[in-house]
């Protein structure tokens, strides 16, 4: 694909046909302190060796990456198995951009489909896209697709929501008609179902719920899904995907729409990214959709082949007819995804999930022993939140004098305070890094 960039001619007339003088005024909306106002303040050209070497001297700084970690809220560190980075490398997949001629994109967009196959199977729902950005954005999406179904402009976002993703939605949100209205959770950390009856459900046009939620905690789907039973669009969101290999998928539950994060298959943690968004809703509500759908179909010859089946962003449609401006190719990470579900099969998915469960429990007892308290009681998967004896802040900085990361401290956050940690545990956590984190729990 060629980039051409505009000239000073080209850019004076776009600018006069919207009325600006000068290209910095489309910067406006961000706040001046926030803005540049000088150059970068760059180092001189280096040499391919010595850029090699300041950079590694650079990456010896983030101490934090060779560490034992229990960290998660969100990202979440698992093994990627080789044979993901050696395929990815492949020149068909590494160089492919979006399939637009299927005449020479059939491998591209099979593995599409595949990805699509294999989400829409693990949520329960009818059809999967691809190429959507990330947990949050996905769930983002979710609101304003609901919004595009039902007439009502409230919705209803549960407390328990990873905050990020919250304030992704009040982005998209922010210049349109749209009030989110929050769902507060109870003393076990699932949703308050006392509270959520007595809430505008008849108002809403979506309830966004999120299981596992930021804090771990297993919602029961069902009985929410009950719970809000008319005619608002049920939206889960997640951000730990690998939960759903050992519970009972959204769709059997209920769900109009499962949004959120992939990255836990497949994808390093890499502080910041990729992320893959993962997008499944039922039949009936395809073309309200946003993103990409490829689909299977045969030739004139009667041979299986691959097509975009679907695609409403406003480049391919006319731009009132689009549902969303999703534009980028988040191909290489689902194939990354599709690989990695592919390895692990219909067997070794659940026994993942089942490890994750089991040293995730193991933690929580040792924990407790050593002295902390767990802050819910309700079921979790591989993430909980404890009550430390002391500040998590401390227990923080003691561990990483040994070379470990205990989890988030979640202070600051509503209901929580200085001593309340997120702790996850993954396949990557060994027993033996679980008793040291009790060990410094319990002696400091």
């Amino acid at each position: 694909m060629r980039y051409i960039p505009h000239t000073d001619d080209d850019i004076r007339v776009m600018l006069s046909r919207i009325g600006l003088a000068d290209v910095s005024t489309l910067f406006d909306c961000i706040p001046k302190a926030l803005q540049l106002q000088r150059d970068l303040d760059l180092p001189p050209p280096l040499s391919e060796p010595e850029l090699e070497r300041h950079l590694s001297n650079l990456a010896e700084l983030n101490d934090g990456a060779t560490m034992t970690s229990f960290l998660g809220g969100g990202a979440y560190r698992h093994h990627s198995p080789a044979a993901i980075n050696q395929l990815l490398l492949r020149g068909e997949f590494f160089t492919a951009y979006t399939p637009y001629q299927a005449e020479v994109a059939q491998g591209t967009l099979q593995a599409i489909f595949e990805f699509q196959t294999m989400i829409s199977r693990l949520f329960g729902l009818d059809v999967a896209n691809a190429s959507m950005y990330d947990g949050a954005s996905a769930t983002a999406e979710a609101v304003l697709m609901a919004a595009r179904l039902r007439k009502g402009r409230k919705v209803l976002v549960a407390g328990s929501l990873n905050p990020s993703y919250r304030a992704v939605i009040e982005t998209y949100t922010q210049f349109g008609d749209l009030e989110l209205v929050t769902i507060p959770f109870g003393a076990d950390g699932r949703i308050d179902r006392n509270a959520l009856a007595s809430m505008p459900v008849a108002e809403a046009c979506a309830v966004v719920v999120a299981s596992p939620n930021f804090f771990g905690v297993i919602e029961d789907l069902a009985a929410l899904r009950a719970a809000v039973n008319g005619d608002a669009i049920f939206v889960v969101s997640f951000s730990e995907p690998l939960a759903y290999a050992m519970l009972r998928p959204p769709g059997a539950c209920g769900a109009d729409i499962a949004a959120g994060e992939g990255a836990s298959f497949g994808l390093a943690t890499s502080f910041g990214g990729p992320y893959l968004g993962l997008f499944a809703t039922k039949k009936e509500f395809v073309r309200s959709m946003p993103g990409r759908l490829a689909g299977e179909t045969v030739d004139t010859r009667g041979e299986r082949g691959y097509v975009l089946t679907l695609s409403t962003r406003e480049q391919h449609i006319r731009r009132e007819k689009a549902t969303s401006n999703i534009c980028t190719n988040q191909a290489l990470c689902a194939l990354a995804a599709s690989i990695y579900l592919s390895l692990h099969g219909k067997a070794g998915l659940p026994a993942l999930a089942k490890l994750n469960r089991d040293l995730a429990q193991t933690a929580k007892a040792k924990l407790t022993a050593a002295g902390a308290a767990l802050r819910f009681a309700a079921p979790t998967f591989n993430e909980f939140v404890m009550r430390l004896p002391r500040s998590a802040a401390d227990v923080v900085a003691a561990s990483r004098k040994q070379g470990l990361i205990p989890g988030l401290p979640l202070a600051g956050l509503d209901g929580f305070d200085d001593r309340d940690l997120l702790v996850c545990v993954t396949e990557l956590n060994t027993t033996d890094d679980i008793d040291r984190l009790a060990r410094i729990v319990r002696e400091g």
